[in-house]
């Protein structure tokens, strides 16, 4: 429960989440939304998928995320709170 919550307590990884509610996206996608490097953003995405929220899927060079099905009640709320973030999806 503490990894959990401890990984909605920082702004860039609710901004991920809040993308991830319309569904999977590649890991590209979200380096606009940031406004952060490609690395930094795997950190973060790292952190959500250590703490069990998201779950990835190779493809090709790139991995994509999407919302773990299996969350706590607790979290599913604070996702549910957040305002969803339209991004365009990149063609990889």
């Amino acid at each position: 429960m503490a990894k959990q919550l401890k990984a909605v307590s920082d702004p860039n990884r609710l901004k991920l989440l809040a993308c991830l509610k319309k569904g999977e996206l590649c890991a590209c996608d979200f380096v606009g939304v940031l406004n952060i490097s490609q690395p930094a953003v795997s950190q973060q995405l790292r952190k959500l998928k250590e703490a069990g929220m998201i779950l990835e899927r190779p493809a090709g060079t790139w991995k994509h995320y999407r919302l773990n099905d299996k969350l706590p009640p607790y979290i599913q709320a604070i996702i549910d709170q957040l305002e969803e973030i339209i991004i365009i999806k990149c063609e990889c």
